[in-house]
């Protein structure tokens, strides 16, 4: 069995090691760093992205390779992500490519020289496992899986702790033989701001939005231009009187084209339409809103249960965001929509079943994890003082 963490936070360097593949494993690193600095519990901390340290051809595979599958060929992606879910099956082979693209990211490691590394994507896991096995390097590191399942190329032979989302999780990884000792159940980490209430009223007031509509908040960025068109328009058949807030990314055009839509669309009906472009505060717009539209990526679900609102997933990409929508809908805290004509009915229906609607929001409440970054903290804290506490009373024994 391994050693519980052997060292003291407040006294060490801290890197958090994310990828650039998607915003996820980004937004997770960034929530842990911000959680290290609230609590205080390192003397130094530093979020680094591992693909700035590899090569373009590594940086394309992780990055564009994927983001173009997931996009132009989702089944394909959902038939490797299932086929590589075998612990060890092609390790050999993607190691081998990922140490000939990331000598870059090895030389930072040893010039920076941190005294444990937090991994919020499995790539750095992966290299840092290799370090420690080729005996190059020994960094002792944890690893936070960023969705609500865990693939096995999270599995890291010689990671000391891993941090997962739910206990379902948890007995995966234990039934693949990871000791329970070295796995903690915490939630996905978000910014810390999700863990502090705000009022849903006040929130609506200081974005311009109606008080008293029912509030549906559409995550547009990842969808494309295209599906949050079909969208909205069937948002716009609702019969009650609602309220649609668009969050539409960095994309200036596609954010005038949806004004343009929405523009249209609340002149011709009672539902009304808000256009966000880039959102630096999610928090409050999700705070303000009742229900969420999008893709079931892990970071987004983890902030909308921690805001209190009910998912209606829509596209999910095959692999883990089918399997994030999996865990939303067995805990009945989302409904599913295949097919946007039919988005309207469906959202329709769950406003106007008020029992339903405050059952699904308890289960929300009941799953949320808003303090997750912390609890991880403040997990790798408590393992590390309870390693002193054991040394320090074995070398009394032998005193």
């Amino acid at each position: 069995m391994k050693p519980a963490l052997n060292i003291q936070l407040s006294k060490f360097k801290v890197l958090i090691l994310s990828a650039s593949v998607g915003a996820g494993h980004m937004r997770a690193a960034t929530a842990l760093e911000r959680a290290f600095l609230e609590i205080g519990a390192a003397d130094q901390v530093r979020h680094l992205d591992t693909l700035e340290y590899t090569t373009t051809v590594l940086r394309g595979v992780y990055s564009k390779a994927y983001s173009y599958a997931a996009r132009h060929l989702p089944t394909v992606t959902g038939w490797l992500y299932d086929a590589l879910d075998r612990p060890g099956r092609d390790a050999p082979l993607r190691l081998a490519f990922n140490r000939l693209n990331t000598r870059r990211f090895v030389t930072m490691l040893r010039n920076h020289s941190p005294d444990i590394a937090v991994c919020t994507h499995f790539l750095p896991a992966e290299i840092l496992s290799w370090l420690t096995a080729s005996r190059q390097l020994a960094i002792r590191y944890a690893v936070v899986v960023t969705d609500f399942d865990v693939h096995a190329m999270w599995l890291s032979r010689y990671c000391e702790h891993y941090f997962v989302a739910t206990d379902e999780a948890r007995t995966h990884v234990e039934a693949l033989g990871v000791e329970p000792d070295r796995v903690t159940v915490t939630g996905i980490p978000i910014d810390p701001v999700f863990s502090a209430r705000k009022d849903k009223h006040e929130m609506r007031r200081k974005h311009g939005l109606d008080e008293g509509r029912p509030t549906i908040l559409v995550s547009g960025g990842r969808l494309g231009l295209g599906a949050v068109e079909k969208i909205m328009t069937s948002l716009a058949a609702l019969p009650r009187k609602v309220q649609v807030v668009v969050m539409c990314g960095r994309q200036e055009e596609a954010r005038k084209r949806m004004q343009q839509i929405a523009t249209r669309l609340s002149a011709e009906t009672s539902v009304t339409f808000k256009i966000f472009g880039f959102v630096e505060r999610i928090d409050e717009l999700m705070a303000a809103s009742d229900l969420l539209v999008g893709r079931p990526g892990g970071l987004i679900t983890a902030e909308a249960l921690a805001s209190g609102l009910v998912f209606v997933i829509v596209n999910p990409i095959p692999g883990q965001e089918e399997r994030n929508a999996d865990h939303l809908l067995e805990e009945s805290a989302a409904i599913r929509c295949n097919d946007p004509s039919v988005l309207a009915y469906k959202i329709e229906r769950l406003l106007g079943d008020t029992p339903r609607f405050e059952s699904m929001k308890k289960n929300v409440a009941r799953i949320a994890r808003p303090r997750a970054a912390f609890d991880v903290v403040d997990t790798l804290v408590r393992l590390g003082d309870r390693r002193r506490f054991f040394a320090a009373g074995a070398s009394r024994l032998h005193q």
